[in-house]
């Protein structure tokens, strides 16, 4: 409808299927290209799509492009965009910091629009909730941080026994988890506070009164196993995220009865909360395949002619582990080990810019005396040059003097010493020879040396005195 009977010509492309269908698409003309960034970065790459008439640029689910990976391939996407573009839009359904340096990065004086509520403030916190069955919580913990891939987060349990579990199984799973109970010796917590603090680990599974004075800075999730049995530790809990501006997500597993104690705290406290989906097998193995995709892709987008020719050679092997089950699982693990890798680090995400000290501009020595004839020579000698040759920087860091007639006769500081004014040195001149003596010639070893009207004469070389015979 907006564009007329002739239509849009749009072009999906995506990663994890051939190029052909894809360039075919280029050729008819396209005037909206939607796509991953991987794979429209493999297009520039080999020139198969210029971004030089680019008018308008636009990232949707800037969150979840950040949480599958994609922020190495936009950087290098940035490259290729022309220096003035008509507009550019940003939507997120999250605002976490990351997602704000996003916009910084990409866009110019960004400006925020909330389409959700009549509030401008970004710090707002998503209250969730999942029902799950009370068995088997700790596989669906697991599943909801690899669908929400958090750079960091906190893990609450109402028991001791349950955070050792979880710290455990987690790592375990691959993923960066310490547990933090009382029962922990002083040298591990120090370890464990310091880590903390340096922003090394990810993720931290506590109780709520290990956790009490611990900050973890840009904290995007909190997880809880259960409601807490006081409700007023669910503000604490939920507060520890979405702070400097940022906004956040606490996420609750609650089976039936738990339920109802939810319903109690969101009406203490006027709490709306959302119900989120039970993330399933295939919810998960959704947002592996999109993850490994980008993360090969890239990974092969680097390789060198000669590292892609090394690599052909295992293709028909490739094709026959496809064709076979039994050998599938050799590939799987293959897969597995890759992935397990990315587990362990935060994902790439911009980097926050420290802030530059102000430097404290250079205070001029004053003079303490209140004399004005003192003030005024040091008022000239910091707008001219001075009389000896003295540069404006040089005579502005110096100590002004006393004026003539001023500091001797009232006893402050000491006169200062009166400079040795240097005579001017004698014009050459140019004696006339005698005619009565004439004098002889110098040997040519030793031209004579004209006289410079200095004060000290050059010696004159003794003539050796001749033996009479």
């Amino acid at each position: 409808m907006l564009a007329g009977d002739n239509g849009i010509n749009v072009v999906p492309v995506y990663g994890g299927v051939g190029y052909q269908q894809q360039l075919d698409a280029f050729r008819d003309g396209a005037q909206l290209v939607v796509g991953t960034p991987g794979r429209i970065l493999d297009h520039l790459v080999r020139r198969n799509l210029s971004l030089d008439n680019l008018k308008v640029l636009i990232f949707d689910e800037a969150d979840r492009m950040l949480s599958v990976g994609f922020y190495p391939d936009m950087v290098e996407v940035k490259r290729y965009l022309p220096r003035r573009i008509d507009g550019s839009y940003m939507f997120s359904a999250t605002f976490p910091q990351s997602v704000l340096r996003l916009a910084e990065e990409f866009m110019y004086k960004p400006e925020f629009l909330s389409l959700s509520s009549a509030e401008a403030d970004v710090s707002a916190i998503a209250h969730q909730f999942v029902e799950v069955q009370a068995m088997g919580k700790e596989r669906k913990l697991i599943k909801l941080i690899e669908l929400e891939n958090p750079s960091s987060a906190i893990i609450f349990s109402n028991t001791k026994r349950n955070v050792e579990f979880i710290a455990a199984l987690l790592s375990q799973f691959g993923f960066d988890a310490e547990g933090l109970t009382s029962d922990l010796t002083q040298n591990k917590r120090e370890k464990l506070m310091a880590r903390i603090k340096e922003g090394k680990l990810r993720f931290l599974v506590a109780t709520d009164v290990a956790a009490r004075g611990i900050d973890i800075p840009e904290l995007s999730h909190v997880f809880m196993m259960e409601p807490p049995e006081d409700p007023e530790s669910y503000v604490h809990r939920a507060g520890r995220t979405g702070r400097a501006g940022a906004s956040g997500v606490a996420i609750t597993m609650v089976d039936v009865i738990q339920k109802m104690e939810l319903e109690r705290i969101a009406s203490r406290f006027k709490i709306k909360f959302e119900e989120i989906k039970n993330p399933t097998d295939e919810d998960v193995a959704k947002i592996i395949d999109e993850r490994l995709t980008a993360l090969l892709e890239k990974k092969f987008r680097k390789l060198t002619n000669l590292q892609r020719e090394r690599a052909a050679r295992f293709l028909p092997l490739v094709k026959k582990f496809a064709e076979e089950e039994d050998s599938m699982g050799l590939i799987a693990m293959l897969l597995d080990e890759i992935y397990q890798n990315t587990l362990h680090g935060k994902p790439a995400e911009p980097e926050a810019r420290p802030e530059q000290p102000r430097q404290a501009k250079p205070k001029r020595n004053v003079p303490q005396a209140a004399n004005p004839a003192t003030v005024a020579e040091a008022a000239v000698m910091t707008e001219a040059n001075t009389a000896d040759g003295t540069s404006v920087a040089d005579a502005g860091t110096r100590r002004p003097g006393p004026a003539k007639g001023t500091q001797r006769e009232q006893g402050q500081g000491r006169p200062r010493r009166p400079k040795k004014q240097e005579q001017p040195k004698p014009e050459r001149t140019q004696q006339a020879p005698k005619q009565e003596q004439p004098k002889q010639a110098a040997p040519q070893s030793e031209p004579q040396k004209e006289s410079t009207g200095e004060k000290k004469r050059p010696r004159r070389r003794r003539r050796p005195r001749r033996r009479r015979s």
